[in-house]
């Protein structure tokens, strides 16, 4: 999926040619660019950045000084590569535009992680992600120390409020999910978001589910709902839940917490590739 999405990009930004760079470098100058980091934060995109040459620019030579999840300070290098110069040049911007918007979700994610790392809870990302960047902005967050939910719609069974306002209640939804599955011959988990008390109270007699959302409810509410839980049945808060609350809603004992702001609520890390022609020999 990584290739497909790169030649995707490459595509989208050189179309049939980066006619400046064509213009203006000859096509068998060298030349080194180097990783500045501008902003303290955590690094990602090292994977990508060195498929994204490996790919346009096989002969190049990379030398990494930090990898995947490290912490970085402004001034660092993060690693320098040799090789042609066009490429360099005409590569820059794609490298950088996947670095920094996974090097923000990375940094987002540690932070939060590390304020509720005294309690079991594993924050989790949700399909609230850029389309077509998906693929690296759930990879940030699981570098970043955060978890991925599902995938797609494709890896669990997720019931939430409009497929069970369409069934008429969870019980039908889930008597539905169960003869789906034995007729198509699935096995997926399969997750059920309850909004109230009464859900919740519908939720808990049904053996198929293996987790129940608890969705804008309180953090009292869910010390509450927490009684009445199987202990054999995930529990994963969400809605609501912010930087300021997270520590209140974490300390209630709950499995999860999903968090939307983990990929769409992000600032990108200030980072810049620079690059040095070498003098024709």
């Amino acid at each position: 999926m990584l290739d497909e999405c790169i030649d995707f990009w490459l595509q989208e930004d050189l179309g049939p040619g980066d006619y400046s760079t064509l213009a203006a470098i000859d096509s068998t100058q060298k030349g080194t660019a180097k990783l500045l980091v501008k902003e303290k934060g955590i690094l990602a995109g090292v994977k990508v950045a060195k498929r994204i040459i490996e790919k346009t620019d096989p002969s190049a030579e990379i030398t990494f000084y930090f990898n995947d999840g490290d912490a970085i300070e402004v001034g660092d290098i993060a690693f320098t590569i040799f090789g042609n110069a066009q490429n360099l040049l005409s590569t820059e911007r794609l490298i950088l535009n996947c670095m920094q918007r996974m090097s923000g979700i990375a940094t987002k994610t540690k932070r939060l992680v590390e304020k509720v790392k005294h309690t079991e809870v594993t924050l989790l990302d949700t399909r609230k992600t850029t389309p077509g960047f998906r693929l690296l902005e759930k990879e940030a967050v699981r570098i970043g120390g955060g978890a991925n939910h599902r995938f797609g719609l494709f890896d669990r069974i997720m019931l939430k409020d409009n497929h069970i306002d369409f069934c008429g209640g969870i019980k039908l939804a889930m008597d539905k999910v169960v003869a789906y599955q034995l007729s198509s011959g699935l096995n997926l988990p399969v997750e059920v978001e309850v909004r109230n008390f009464q859900e919740l109270k519908e939720a808990i007699e049904i053996k198929e589910i293996n987790r129940i959302m608890l969705d804008n409810f309180t953090p009292k509410e869910i010390l509450e709902c927490l009684k009445w839980i199987p202990a054999n049945v995930e529990v994963e808060a969400s809605g609501g839940i912010d930087e300021d609350n997270l520590v209140a809603y974490a300390e209630t004992g709950v499995h999860f917490i999903s968090m939307g702001t983990l990929t769409h609520h992000v600032d990108s890390l200030d980072l810049s590739l620079k690059a040095v022609i070498h003098p024709r020999q």
